[in-house]
C-alpha cells in the first residue's frame, strides 16, 4: 500500500512565493494546498487538516504571527513554520514561544526550505507519538489498583527518559544525575516536602523537549550557529507543551524557565532574579556543572575543579549566587568523602 503524502498548507499573499514553494515542494513527493490570507488558512485548516503550514507574518489583515496561537491551539497535531523578509530576534522568539518549529527568512534558500520542512515534520512527529505515550500511560495510571497513580507515572517517565538517552553516550545518565544533585540542593536549602517533589518532577522532565531537536544539531562537534542554537533552545518550549496535561504548573513554570540566565540575558526571556522559579534556577546550574564535567561532542569534561570556577564566575549574571555557592558546597563536601574512602579503602 502507498504510504499518504505529508500535506503542506502554504500562506501567503503573494501567488508568486506560494507558486514557487508548490512547484518543488511537490516534486519531492509533498501534497500542497495555498491561501492567500491568515483567516482563510483557519477556515482551510478547518475543512482539512494539514500536517505542516507554512505561513508568512506580514499579510493582509490578521498578521501571521496572530494567527500562530490560534491554529497551535485548534490544530495542535499541525505543524508551523513562520516565515518573514524580516530577521527580528524579539519577533522569532515571541514564534517560537506561540508555537512555530521555525522560522524562514525571505528571500528563500529552497535547500533552507527543504531542511526546515523535514525538521518541523519530524518534531510533529514525534510528538504525536509522545502524546500518544501519555495518553497510554494516563489509561494505565487510571486502571492501576493498589498502586500510588503518581508513583507509577514517574516510573514510567524514568523509563522513557532512560530509553532517549540511551541513544545518546554524551547524556546517558545525565538526567539522573540532575535530578540527585538538584533534590540534594533543594534539601539544603529548606525545600518543603511538596516542593521538592515538584522539583523531583522538573528535573526529570527538564530535557524532554530535546526528543524533537535534530539529533545531528545536538551532536555536532564544532560551535553551533545562532540559528542551530535557536532550534536547541526550543526545547524549554516543546518539553512543557508534552507534559502539561500530567504535571502541575509550578512543574511548568520550571522546565519553561531553566534556561533563564539570573540577570535576565538569556535566549528569549522575559523573568529574571528572584521572579524565575527557584526550582528553575536550581536546575539552571545543576544542569549546566553536569554538561560541564561530562564529555560533549565539541569538547572533553572539565575537572570538577574547572567546573566549580566557571560557576563562581558566573554567579550573579547566569547563575542564581545562593543556588551557585550551595552546589559548590555539596559538590566539594562530596570531594572530601570520596577522597577519605578513598585513603581509608588503603
Amino acid at each position: 500500500m502507498t504510504e499518504p503524502k505529508e500535506s503542506v498548507l502554504l500562506v501567503d499573499d503573494e501567488e508568486a512565493i506560494r507558486a514557487i514553494l508548490n512547484k518543488g515542494l511537490e516534486l519531492r513527493g509533498f501534497e500542497c494546498d495555498e491561501v492567500e490570507s491568515g483567516e482563510a488558512a483557519l477556515e482551510r485548516l478547518e475543512q482539512r487538516p494539514s500536517d505542516l503550514v507554512i505561513m508568512d507574518i506580514n499579510m493582509p489583515g490578521r498578521p501571521g504571527n496572530e494567527i500562530l496561537p490560534v491554529i497551535t491551539e485548534r490544530f495542535p497535531d499541525t505543524a508551523v513554520i513562520m516565515a518573514s523578509g524580516v530577521s527580528e530576534p524579539t519577533m522569532i522568539a515571541q514564534c517560537i514561544q506561540s508555537g512555530a518549529q521555525d522560522y524562514l527568512n525571505k528571500p528563500f534558500r529552497f535547500e533552507q526550505v527543504l531542511q526546515s520542512v523535514s525538521g518541523a515534520l519530524e518534531k510533529r512527529r514525534v510528538g504525536v507519538e509522545i502524546h500518544r505515550y501519555f495518553k497510554e500511560l494516563e489509561r494505565n495510571t487510571a486502571g492501576c489498583c493498589g498502586e500510588d497513580p503518581r508513583r507509577f507515572f514517574l516510573g514510567a517517565i524514568q523509563d522513557l527518559i532512560n530509553t532517549l538517552e540511551a541513544h545518546d553516550s554524551y547524556t546517558h545518565g545525565h538526567t539522573g544525575k540532575v535530578t540527585d544533585l538538584c533534590l540534594a540542593i533543594g534539601t539544603q536549602m529548606a525545600f518543603t516536602a511538596e516542593q521538592l517533589e515538584d522539583l523531583r518532577w522538573a528535573a526529570l522532565l527538564h530535557d524532554v523537549g530535546k526528543i524533537a531537536v535534530d539529533p545531528d544539531i545536538l551532536n555536532k562537534p564544532g560551535e553551533l550557529t545562532s540559528s542551530e542554537y535557536r532550534h536547541i533552545m526550543t526545547h524549554a518550549i516543546i518539553g512543557p507543551s508534552l507534559v502539561k496535561p500530567f504535571v502541575n504548573e509550578r512543574v511548568i513554570d520550571m522546565i519553561s524557565h531553566h534556561h533563564d540566565h539570573y540577570d535576565g540575558s538569556g535566549f528569549s526571556q522575559q523573568a529574571k532574579g528572584s521572579r524565575i522559579p527557584a526550582g528553575a534556577r536550581i536546575i539552571a546550574v545543576v544542569d549546566a556543572y553536569e554538561a560541564m564535567i561530562s564529555d560533549r561532542p565539541y569538547r572533553k569534561a572539565m575537572s570538577p575543579l574547572d567546573a566549580i570556577e566557571e560557576i563562581t564566575w558566573n554567579a550573579g549574571s547566569q547563575f542564581d549566587p545562593i543556588v551557585a555557592n550551595t552546589l559548590i558546597r555539596l559538590v566539594q563536601q562530596r570531594g572530601f568523602r570520596e577522597a577519605a574512602m578513598h585513603f581509608a579503602g588503603k
